[in-house]
């Protein structure tokens, strides 16, 4: 098992087309390349997200992406301001 941290949607984006030829895609930034090695793509900003002293923004984060497979920074950004 691997974990990734990703700095811009380009770099998500990137990673997760070249990891997931030939394997398989799951949920919350998860997959598995094509030797069967499961990768987390995050973006380097989540855990900062995540860790909001506002339990509100903490949720709204999490419920965006118990939603998605490969991660999306606009939908994550726009959960934790509030907006979506």
């Amino acid at each position: 098992m691997q974990a990734k941290a990703s700095e811009t949607q380009a770099e998500i984006d990137h990673l997760w087309s070249r990891l997931s030829q030939g394997g398989q895609e799951s949920r919350c930034g998860w997959l598995k390349d094509k030797y069967g090695v499961s990768w987390q793509i995050v973006p380097s900003v989540l855990p900062q997200m995540m860790a909001s002293a506002d339990g509100a923004t903490a949720d709204r984060v999490m419920n965006a992406v118990l939603k998605m497979k490969k991660f999306d920074l606009d939908v994550l950004n726009r959960a934790y301001a509030g907006q979506g």
